[in-house]
């Protein structure tokens, strides 16, 4: 498998060239609207909660505590996203190219991770030049986040491998999805701060692998420490048995695919 990705990998880079322009070409404000979508989100919930949230993190009093804080959530946040609703769908928007065109098609999930991994660091460039000219930048801190990044991306490959095997033959994992994202931004500390809930909440919360990757993140940029490495084992644990778990059910029913779709 592999070996048939560097094969093809000419293939897979002008798939990703392909759908960065088709995306932001035709539009007016171009590759801007990247910017612009997290941005207007960001300023709206900063103007909501920062009087609010900003009380409630100690010993960060700073102008941009909590902006910094969202902004960390929310970027990272928006990377899971990406992943989770463009793998669950990668298969069946692809059905045309699939059926006309013999390629591997592990290259279709392989498009959407380095597409969305592009996006990301776009904005987060941007957001790092934000912590340098504020000085906030939490030094040789921030290369912590390579390994937090590795660990989502193996979390968040691995869920959305499933899911898009699975929406080929049950197409209702698609609406499940949509709802499921819904209700697990709210259950994942990116807008509220942990340390504001009750310490059942708390311990109910670290349930959710995105919530103990968040307090990671969050640990870097609005507190400057080094996080929980400890915390993370269980979601790289379960990223590991959902990509083999994804892996499984792509061999198992790639032949079928052609003929569902």
């Amino acid at each position: 498998m592999l070996l048939a990705i560097y094969r093809y990998r000419g293939f897979i880079i002008s798939s990703v060239k392909r759908d960065f322009q088709s995306r932001y070409q035709t539009s007016m404000l171009g590759a801007l609207w990247l910017v612009l979508q997290p941005l207007a989100m960001i300023l709206v919930y900063t103007l909501v909660f920062s009087q609010v949230m900003r009380a409630r993190m100690p010993g960060e009093a700073g102008p941009f505590a909590y902006s910094i804080y969202l902004c960390s959530g929310v970027l990272t946040w928006a990377l899971f996203t990406e992943i989770l609703d463009k793998s669950q769908n990668v298969f069946l928007g692809n059905a045309n190219l699939i059926k006309k065109l013999s390629f591997p098609k592990i290259c279709l999930p392989i498009t959407v991770i380095l597409s969305a991994v592009l996006n990301f660091l776009i904005i987060f460039t941007l957001f790092i030049l934000f912590l340098l000219f504020t000085g906030n930048f939490p030094n040789m801190l921030f290369f912590a986040v390579i390994p937090l990044l590795c660990v989502q991306l193996i979390f968040s490959v691995g869920l959305g491998m499933i899911f898009g095997v699975m929406n080929v033959f049950f197409r209702d994992v698609g609406q499940f999805v949509t709802v499921l994202l819904q209700f697990w931004f709210w259950f994942t500390p990116v807008v509220y701060v942990l340390n504001s809930l009750p310490e059942w909440a708390r311990h109910i919360l670290m349930y959710n692998p995105m919530a103990r990757l968040m307090a990671c993140y969050q640990s870097i940029f609005a507190y400057h420490k080094m996080p929980d490495w400890y915390s993370l084992w269980p979601v790289l644990l379960l990223g590991i048995i959902f990509c083999a778990l994804g892996m499984r059910l792509f061999k198992k029913h790639s032949a079928d695919m052609v003929d569902e779709l």
